[in-house]
């Protein structure tokens, strides 16, 4: 569930930087509901992550000076990217979850025998 808060203090709020680079593969469309959900992603802060490896990360949002994206309603999954073997066999999705027309999460949906952890997902996207 995303909570949105102003950070006290002013401090900038952080986010891990896999997590980061997980959120924007998905999120690099030119389209309306990417461009604002982008902007918001310097103001994340991770406030829970699973240990499991598939980069599930909850989210603090300052919500203070941006847009909410604007999402249809009934909207969960507000973008995503899907990541291929070399025989181009569908293996596993990037999904950037949202509520509300905040950012809620990323997920990897691993679609193989062997799970694809954020780890693995970053060096595909790297490639």
């Amino acid at each position: 569930m995303t909570t949105r808060s102003t950070t006290a203090g002013g401090a900038a709020p952080t986010l891990p930087s896999d997590v980061a680079e997980a959120l924007a593969v998905p999120l690099g469309a030119e389209d309306a509901v990417h461009r604002a959900l982008r902007l918001q992603v310097p103001r994340l802060r991770a406030t829970g992550r699973y240990s499991c490896g598939y980069g599930t990360t909850y989210f603090d949002l300052d919500t203070e000076g941006v847009t909410v994206a604007p999402l249809p309603a009934g909207t969960v999954v507000a973008a995503e990217a899907q990541l291929y073997d070399t025989a181009e066999d569908r293996i596993a999705d990037v999904l950037t979850f949202a509520r509300n027309g905040w950012p809620a999460r990323p997920e990897v949906c691993s679609w193989s025998d062997e799970p694809v952890t954020l780890t693995a997902t970053l060096r595909m996207l790297r490639s």
